[in-house]
């Protein structure tokens, strides 16, 4: 057994190493920089560097490489060695001061939505000195912003930061209103539950839906799913053991705080949680979670599938974003205490956020959007698309109590005594959870249950931070400028719980009684990505990222094109494989199938007396359903073809796919599942989703 404390983040140049290894006045001035926020001095560049160079080296490093995060929703790298020629023939290992602060990248063959042009190739990469380095496979990830020539943010590491210094900012000032001048700096933290799946490796590449999409794009369900409830929190698979003890370790040493491991709801499904941690580090860490989770997952002869939706019929992946503020001095404001209805605070703090939850229910639907994440919201585990936020009894109570003008009766939770004298009691909680809400309060954090498994949560933080922000802002304004502080207090609390308590829903949202009464309370149905992203450059929050200085409206509108063009690809691809499989393999299959039927009725024919009534029908029934099968697939080459050859905006297309090409891809699938459960095993040309979910070792 390895000694845990000893190896956690022994690849990352951390706060112990800087202490280690930079001159004292150095570590405070980089130090400062980190906790604080404050510029970075350049002076400090080549110590830093060469410091940091020596490390890695020591290391096994050879190279380093500027690990940003583009607009493609995953990471980006380019590796340049520690060699420098001396002129001799000789090299030395180098890395200044400058490599370390900024480097140079190709924006042109990155996502940019019209900010820059194909031969517009100039963009630039700074480091972030928050995120910590790190080595891995032998480089140095120095951890970047990435923005063009003209200065525009090209990734999402950018406005991200950018949203929470804003928070931090308008939190101060939120907190000095309640006298508390201690605090210098207040963070969003964030903790990001990962759901996967682990299937064969040796299987998902005998099906081109996994190789090319991430998900099935056929597959009739299984005798068994996940009705029995057997594989919630079950035992453990010893192949998946062994993944998930090299997953922990090969995290720790990163420093990352893998806590907490399951077998989730689905067949071959599972969870990994973390501990919190400051957003940006955050959104890196769940970043590099996904990265080890598919490289690891090769050396146990398994694939981990991050797609929402891989397998229809069951429970999809998501990832729950834990969002709370932490302040320098170790509080965190989400934390209301034993009496709640007495912490003023934490109760403006509570109003703030559903106000800003309410205002822009379309930005937060438009930050977990996807293709995927279609497939996955409102089904089963996955939220509804509808946003609204679960407090909890209690809190509601109290919430109420403000808006009509009332004293609030606490009450007990009382003592958990199950009857057994052996088994200890123990306090409960004041309020039962909502596995169904999408923005869930959880006692000192909000649980934000929309993101998808894939996802990138850095968009999800940025909506969050700079909403909060923003009303922190209207709220401290109005409240420094009141006269008496009490009553403003007072009256701002009940007119905003007022106002904004439409959003707050302790039902059960997966109900079409819930669509109905959100619909009546004027709450948004957003249930496609397309209908998200047109909300994106809407005046109002527009107005809301320039405003707080998160995006500038050239960098908005640059966004929603990229969404509507990736979603436009991801839908084109499925497609397109689907028309392949389609008709290269799963009907030529039961064409197979069937000419083998017709061969033994007619041999049974020949002798004259043995009936082939069983024959007869399963002719007469695939046959049906092949030519329902072939029109259907004519009619997704159709769609598909005049989607492609749609011209103009970048939503027109999207539109197209989403309402053509989606529809026409979900009846092609109707027909061949069906056609799968009339034809034999021997027959079907592809791993089925019994062998898929319930066989992670060898060959069907």
């Amino acid at each position: 057994m390895k000694n845990i404390p000893e190896i956690f983040g022994s690849m990352v140049f951390n706060d112990d190493v800087m202490r280690e290894r930079l001159p004292a006045d150095v570590y405070e001035s980089l130090s400062t920089t980190i906790e604080q926020g404050t510029p970075l001095d350049p002076s400090i560049a080549d110590c830093v560097a060469n410091a940091m160079k020596d490390w890695a080296i020591e290391k096994g490093a050879t190279h380093y490489t500027h690990w940003f995060l583009p607009l493609t929703g995953v990471t980006a790298e380019k590796h340049d060695a520690f060699i420098s020629p001396t002129g001799k023939g000789k090299v030395v290992m180098e890395m200044s001061g400058k490599e370390l602060i900024h480097g140079e990248a190709d924006a042109s063959s990155f996502p940019s939505g019209g900010l820059r042009a194909t031969f517009e190739a100039r963009g630039y990469t700074t480091w972030d000195p928050a995120s910590y380095a790190f080595v891995k496979d032998g480089s140095l990830y120095i951890p970047t912003a990435f923005c063009s020539w003209g200065g525009d943010a090209l990734d999402t590491k950018t406005p991200l930061l950018r949203s929470m210094n804003e928070i931090g900012r308008q939190s101060l000032r939120i907190l000095r209103l309640f006298g508390d001048n201690e605090t210098t700096r207040v963070s969003p933290t964030v903790g990001a539950e990962q759901e996967y799946f682990l299937i064969s490796r040796t299987l998902r590449n005998l099906r081109k839906d996994l190789l090319f999409t991430g998900r099935t794009l056929f597959g009739a369900p299984a005798p068994k799913g996940q009705e029995m409830d057997d594989h919630y929190y079950g035992p453990l698979r010893a192949q998946v053991i062994d993944f998930m003890k090299e997953l922990d370790e090969a995290l720790w040493k990163l420093g990352i705080d893998a806590k907490t491991k399951h077998n989730e709801a689905a067949p071959a499904q599972h969870e990994l949680a973390p501990v919190y941690a400051t957003a940006n580090m955050a959104v890196d860490h769940n970043l590099l979670t996904m990265e080890e989770m598919k490289r690891l997952a090769a050396h146990h002869d398994l694939v981990c599938l991050l797609h929402e939706k891989p397998f229809a019929g069951v429970n999809g992946s998501g990832k729950h974003n834990n969002w709370s503020l932490s302040t320098d001095t170790g509080k965190n404001l989400l934390d209301h205490g034993k009496t709640p209805a007495e912490n003023h605070q934490f109760l403006l703090i509570l109003a703030a956020i559903l106000k800003a939850v309410d205002d822009y229910q379309d930005l937060m639907r438009l930050s977990v959007a996807s293709a995927g994440n279609d497939h996955r919201l409102g089904g089963g585990e996955a939220p509804p698309a509808i946003v609204s936020i679960f407090v909890g009894d209690e809190l509601h109570e109290v919430i109420r109590a403000i808006i009509e003008g009332k004293t609030y009766a606490a009450h007990d939770a009382g003592t958990m005594n199950l009857g057994i004298p052996a088994l200890p009691s123990f306090r409960r909680d004041t309020t039962d959870r909502n596995r169904t809400s999408p923005f869930a309060f959880t006692g000192n954090k909000f649980e934000f249950r929309m993101p998808g498994s894939a996802q990138n949560i850095a968009m999800p933080n940025i909506i969050l931070n700079t909403a909060v922000a923003h009303v922190f802002a209207q709220f401290a304004d109005r409240l420094e400028a009141a006269e008496n502080f009490e009553a403003e207090l007072a009256a701002l609390l009940r007119e905003t719980f007022t106002a904004h308590e439409r959003i707050l829903f302790n039902g059960n949202g997966y109900s079409e009684e819930w669509k109905k009464e959100a619909a009546r309370r004027g709450l948004l149905n957003l249930a496609t990505s397309p209908e998200a992203f047109d909300c994106f450059d809407a005046d109002k929050n527009l107005s809301l990222f320039t405003q707080r200085g998160i995006m500038s409206e050239a960098e908005v509108r640059s966004r929603k094109e990229i969404l509507f063009e990736n979603y436009a690809k991801t839908v084109n691809i499925e497609a397109l494989t689907m028309i392949e499989m389609a008709e290269r393999e799963l009907l030529p299959g039961v064409e197979n199938y069937v000419a083998k039927l017709a061969e033994v009725a007619v041999n049974k024919r020949t002798l004259g007396y043995i009936p082939t009534k069983v024959e007869d029908r399963q002719l007469i029934a695939l046959t049906s359903g092949m030519e329902r099968a072939y029109d259907a697939l004519q009619a997704l080459k159709d769609a598909d073809a005049a989607a492609i050859a749609h011209t103009g905006h970048a939503k027109s297309l999207a539109l197209a796919y989403c309402q053509k090409v989606v529809p026409a891809m979900d009846k092609l699938r109707k027909e061949v599942d069906l056609l799968e459960t009339m034809t034999s095993s021997e027959f079907w040309p592809v791993p089925t989703y019994a062998d898929l979910m319930f066989r992670q070792k060898g060959k069907i």
